[in-house]
């Protein structure tokens, strides 16, 4: 089977930035960031976007796309994804993507339907109305007007996707699972070759816990107070991620700082859990686990083995 890119997925924290360089350095490829937070400018500590010297010289496309207060859809990455997925490969080298947002893989592995005229100022109203409404509560009304999407968005789905699925369902008067399974998609299907990271529960919490301290000691404090300054509203699509969004009462004197390092340490595990028992369930069934507890060299050999014998075999 003819693959065309070559996946790294896996849990935050799991080292699959590092270990991506190390592969493309060893196949001569190029990296397309598959997060969904590291598209925003001006978030670069709390998402863990690579820095210009960790990359090594590496091509890295999909980062800061968008301002904080831009909404950036699955259906963008999709689209933006299959042109740089088609220049790096034009141009003679392996386009691997990376990143733990299962949504954006399932875009393009599963592609997505011609969404339905919605009219824009409806649309807007409406959008501004959910906005104003708490997560259990969307998650009731998508679980009573679209099943099959609670079902699915609830493990990782997020409020942005959930918001969504309801604005489709209220305004078409069909649900979101419905034009998945009756419109047509708006590209064939890509079939890459996926590598999940895989850690021991204990050993994934000790790495989530530490990076929370580096990001810290990096700046990460700064860096919400900038964003701030800039006048980013708290519910801006970029600020409600993981450690920005538990900084904010810190800022304001509400938390102190111990009690806000644990709570981003809590949310990054929980984070982690959903991408797990996604991982589970959406993954392609022949998706080759690797051991994240093996030193990176030798991964990098076991997945370069992999895709050459692929690409002789076709």
């Amino acid at each position: 089977m003819t693959r065309d890119a070559l996946v790294i997925t896996g849990p935050t924290a799991s080292g699959k930035t590092a270990l991506s360089i190390l592969v493309a350095e060893r196949l001569g490829g190029e990296v397309v960031s598959m997060d969904s937070r590291q598209v925003y400018r001006a978030m670069d500590i709390g998402t863990a976007k690579v820095t210009a010297g960790a990359a090594r010289g590496i091509r890295h496309h999909g980062l800061d796309l968008v301002d904080p207060d831009q909404r950036y859809s699955a259906g963008a990455f999709a689209r933006d994804a299959r042109r740089w997925i088609a220049a790096i490969a034009a141009s003679g080298h392996v386009p691997i993507l990376v990143g733990g947002t299962g949504f954006f893989l399932r875009a393009l592995t599963h592609p997505l339907f011609h969404e339905p005229e919605m009219e824009p100022a409806r649309r807007e109203r409406l959008k501004r109305w959910l906005q104003g409404q708490s997560d259990e509560r969307l998650h009731g009304w998508l679980r009573v007007l679209d099943p099959a999407s609670a079902a699915a968005l609830e493990a990782a789905g997020g409020r942005q996707r959930i918001s969504r699925a309801l604005e489709v369902a209220l305004l078409t008067g069909r649900p979101l699972s419905w034009w998945h399974a009756h419109a047509p998609p708006e590209h064939a299907p890509l079939s890459p070759r996926v590598f999940v990271l895989d850690l021991p529960r204990d050993e994934l919490y000790r790495r989530i816990d530490a990076r929370v301290h580096d990001m810290l000691a990096a700046g990460l404090e700064a860096e919400v107070r900038a964003l701030v300054r800039l006048g980013y509203d708290p519910g801006a699509p970029g600020l409600n991620a993981t450690g920005y969004v538990e900084l904010l009462p810190y800022l304001r004197g509400e938390m102190s700082l111990e009690v806000t390092v644990d709570a981003i340490q809590r949310a990054t595990r929980r984070y982690a859990r959903r991408q797990l028992t996604w991982f589970r369930h959406q993954l392609p069934a022949d998706a080759v686990r690797l051991d994240g507890m093996r030193p990176p060299g030798e991964l990098v050999e076991q997945i370069a083995r992999i895709w050459q014998d692929e690409e002789v075999g076709t």
